[in-house]
């Protein structure tokens, strides 16, 4: 028996409770801080009305939290049946797969929503690497650091082909020029700059770094395997 692996793993098991219940408190911090703007939008998210709740950005946010309990019984269920059919790290690959749809696709809604003069106004490009960055300011740089976050924290937990930053940088990239080409070619009153692909690929990075550890042994073992099934004793 190893000694040593038995008395790392409740560390290990300690961690990641301590990381879990941090992270559940950070939430609700967030959510208590923006409680009154998000319950402003709950009647009419409630009421199943589209105007007002899923193209605001309070209604959006509301619904994100709500759909919570829903994210994580999808997750509970994948990880279910892949554990029945002898998948390793079945948790890991469930958990990566829901948060990188969860966390990725409001975000997109809210980048897409067309502005008051979409349709009439004509499209606007910037070309001009770091013109926009300093008219962004604070919540706009943030935000644009988070629209890709959730893909690159889990995409290369789950895809062993994008464990390195080269290649989530440039997943976050193509996937920022995409964004920016539908304002665009859609003219939904936004403006398609370069320096969004250059902010939304910098979160993509950032979050990818903070799941490295996860992320570095599914590039060296890859979780998608059925466990062999032991040889019959002859």
């Amino acid at each position: 028996m190893n000694d040593s692996a038995s008395l790392a793993a409740p560390p290990r098991r300690a961690r990641g409770t301590v990381l879990l219940v941090l992270a559940i408190l950070g939430m609700a911090s967030a959510v208590f801080v923006v409680r009154r703007p998000l319950m402003m939008a709950a009647p009419t998210c409630m009421a199943g009305r589209w105007h007002g709740c899923f193209d605001t950005f309070n209604g959006v946010v509301l619904m994100t939290l709500v759909a919570l309990p829903l994210a994580a019984l999808v997750v509970w269920a994948l990880a279910r049946r892949r554990r029945a059919a002898g998948v390793t790290s079945a948790w890991r690959m469930s958990v990566a797969e829901v948060g990188m749809v969860h966390g990725t696709v409001p975000f997109l809604w809210l980048t897409m929503m067309p502005g008051g003069g979409a349709g009439t106004v004509p499209a606007r490009v910037s070309l001009v690497p770091l013109r926009d960055l300093m008219t962004m300011g604070p919540v706009g740089i943030g935000g644009n650091l988070l629209i890709f976050a959730a893909l690159g924290f889990f995409a290369p937990m789950r895809f062993a082909a994008l464990a390195s930053v080269p290649r989530i940088l440039a997943l976050g990239a193509g996937c920022s020029v995409l964004v920016e080409t539908a304002q665009y070619v859609l003219r939904l009153d936004r403006v398609s700059s370069v320096d969004d692909v250059l902010v939304n690929a910098a979160g993509a990075v950032l979050a990818a770094l903070a799941s490295r550890r996860w992320w570095r042994a599914t590039a060296h073992a890859p979780s998608d395997r059925p466990r062999p099934s032991p040889a019959p004793a002859g």
